[in-house]
């Protein structure tokens, strides 16, 4: 527990991680896995008023694109459960929107991934 108010490297100080998720231990309604890919919701009045970890998730998450929960927390520095909390509520209040990966039988697709590859030979 000491550890958590000491100074990290850069002289940045460790958040302790219920103060990131307000206590919350479980999502209340989504539920995010490591390869779930996340966007912002643009807001017109911006992200002003919430937290700078909300801010820093949703400025790196810009539309169209999004970024990769697994990749969301190695960028923040966190752990995976802390941040499938913070994305979860982000979602809950609908500031991000989020996709599942593609399953399996999607990407089995022989002509699909055919298409997809002389797509590519055209580039």
């Amino acid at each position: 527990m000491a550890d958590e108010l000491e100074p990290r490297q850069g002289g940045r100080r460790r958040t302790r991680l219920y103060a990131l998720t307000d206590g919350r231990t479980a999502a209340a309604h989504t539920v995010l896995t490591m390869e779930t890919t996340v966007t912002a919701v643009p807001v017109a009045d911006g992200y002003a008023g919430l937290p700078t970890e909300w801010q820093a998730v949703l400025a790196m998450c810009p539309p169209p694109g999004g970024l990769a929960v697994a990749e969301i927390a190695a960028r923040m520095h966190m752990r995976l459960t802390p941040t499938t909390l913070l994305l979860g509520e982000l979602a809950d209040r609908g500031l991000i929107e989020h996709r599942s990966p593609l399953e399996a039988t999607e990407t089995s697709n022989v002509h699909l991934l055919m298409r997809i590859r002389d797509n590519l030979a055209r580039i």
